[in-house]
C-alpha cells in the first residue's frame, strides 16, 4: 500500500532540488522568502502555518495544503485545530474548497496513520 505523505514529500525534495539546481536567482530568492516568512515572530510558527493552510485552501492549491497540513501537524495542531481552519477556508473560498477540505481530510489521516 503507498503512502501518500512519504510520497508527497520524495516528489517535493526531488523537484524542490531539480529547481534550485538551475541557479535562477528569482527562484531561490522566492524559496528563501517562503522559507523565512514561516519562521517565528510576532506570530508563532503553528499560527502561521494555519494561515498558510487557509491561504492555499482558498487558493485551492493541493500541493500547498499538503505541505501546511504536514508542518502543522508536526506543530503540535490537533485534528480540531485542522478542522476548525478548514471551515474558516471553506466559508472563505465557498463551496469550491469543498473537494480540497475532502483530500485534506484525507492526508490529515494519513498523517495521524504514519504515527500510529
Amino acid at each position: 500500500m503507498s503512502n501518500p505523505v512519504e510520497e508527497f514529500n520524495t516528489y517535493r525534495q526531488k523537484m524542490n532540488d531539480k529547481l534550485l539546481a538551475n541557479d535562477n536567482l528569482v527562484i531561490k530568492r522566492l524559496f528563501n522568502i517562503d522559507t523565512n516568512a514561516y519562521q517565528k515572530g510576532h506570530l508563532d510558527v503553528k499560527t502561521k502555518e494555519l494561515l498558510g493552510l487557509v491561504a492555499s485552501a482558498v487558493l485551492r492549491c493541493d500541493d500547498c495544503i499538503k505541505y501546511h497540513l504536514e508542518t502543522c501537524y508536526k506543530e503540535g495542531v490537533t485534528r480540531e485545530e485542522m478542522l476548525e481552519t478548514m471551515s474558516i477556508a471553506t466559508l472563505v473560498g465557498g463551496s469550491i474548497v469543498i473537494p480540497h477540505l475532502r483530500r485534506a481530510y484525507e492526508f490529515w489521516e494519513a498523517l495521524e496513520s504514519n504515527q500510529s
